[in-house]
């Protein structure tokens, strides 16, 4: 097993993963079919990196400057929230690939400025229904002690990772292992189904529009045949992008961001976070898209302007739903379903800004 850091600097992660050779999906459909008739695991799989068009690359930016203050507020809070809560000496960030790794990079490079120690940062993978990496946990837990181990990731959605989590840590036999901390650590919680986190508001966190130029060139986690039994889960790595990474580009942006609103941030009080508040609002947005738009399984919701972005890059979609056709948070998700000729629709009652629908192969 070996480790690598992808676009990053060395200091700023070592991503736990094998990379792999292997020839991406083009066809969006015969994927969806693939994963919804059971043949095979999302996972084994992985599709073509969309890359970003003169348009949307736009739009990148602009949310950048829109938004990157609010990202960079939440950062600061959920990096100090971190801090009182865990014991500083030897400790581990644990973000869970990919999203969670630009996170990951900016609490890492908090912490050590707010404290002045080392701290070590790991990107790992997860996948639902597959569980979290032991072989990359154990690595981890051989150099650091169970209980300074700080799981993070960007944002929840309906909670579908932060379960796995929870449930992957429960199925873990190592009694070392065992000791480690079920706890996750996001920017933005929609679900009500983190420890703590930086905000519960949906806003567009800038790094959710790119894939692999903002999160140090990586692919999402892949496990297949290809991953022995002692491995690390797989990834891609897209050297051929280089030109267009801009991890480090943006990680620099965002501390500057903390760095500048610094002197206002902490004159605040930390924000307050009602797990069950939260969780009772994505509870009934669920129960209405079921309701009224005859979902049978929830794996085909995706909450959040976050997870649409997600969802709109790579898998077929059924519908866009948006809170407002013209706000700027939701302009690349307009520009992703008339590109990818999906319909939206327009409801103002919506809480959150954007849900996709994922269309249903088994019926129709």
């Amino acid at each position: 097993m070996s480790h690598f850091s992808g676009s990053y600097s060395t200091s700023d992660v070592q991503f736990l993963l094998k990379p792999l050779q292997m020839e991406p999906i083009a066809d969006l459909e015969e994927k969806e079919r693939l994963i919804q008739s059971g043949k095979r695991h999302y996972s084994e799989m992985i599709g073509v990196e969309q890359q970003p068009d003169e348009e949307y690359l736009s739009l990148f930016h602009r949310s950048v400057e829109l938004n990157l203050a609010k990202m960079a507020v939440d950062l600061y809070w959920i990096t100090q929230k971190i801090l009182a809560a865990r014991r500083l000496e030897n400790l581990a960030i644990v973000s869970l690939a990919r999203a969670g790794t630009p996170v990951g990079v900016g609490i890492k490079r908090l912490l050590e400025k707010e404290t002045a120690i080392p701290v070590k940062h790991y990107s790992i993978s997860i996948i639902r229904d597959r569980g979290i990496d032991q072989q990359a946990l154990l690595y981890i837990a051989q150099r650091h002690r169970p209980e300074s181990i700080v799981f993070v990731d960007g944002w929840t959605g309906k909670g579908a990772i932060a379960s796995e989590l929870q449930d992957s840590m429960q199925r873990l036999q190592d009694p070392i292992l065992r000791k480690i901390p079920a706890e996750l650590y996001v920017l933005c919680d929609l679900g009500g189904v983190s420890t703590d986190c930086g905000s519960t508001e949906d806003y567009l966190i800038p790094s959710a529009i790119l894939n692999a130029t903002i999160s140090g060139l990586v692919s999402r986690t892949i496990l297949n045949d290809r991953i022995g039994k002692h491995d690390f889960h797989g990834c891609l790595y897209y050297e051929e992008l280089e030109s267009q990474d801009l991890s480090r580009w943006f990680i620099d942006k965002l501390l500057e961001e903390v760095d500048r609103q610094h002197p206002r941030i902490r004159q605040q009080p930390p924000p307050r976070y009602c797990a069950s508040v939260v969780h009772q609002r994505m509870k009934a947005w669920l129960d209405d898209l079921v309701s009224n738009y005859s979902i049978s399984n929830l794996n085909l919701i995706k909450p959040g302007v976050c997870e649409s972005t997600r969802a709109l890059l790579r898998r077929s979609a059924k519908l866009l739903i948006v809170k407002n056709g013209s706000d700027t948070n939701t302009g690349h998700l307009l520009h992703l379903a008339e590109k990818n000729n999906v319909p939206i629709e327009i409801r103002e009652d919506i809480p959150f800004l954007a849900t996709v629908l994922i269309r249903n192969f088994k019926h129709g």
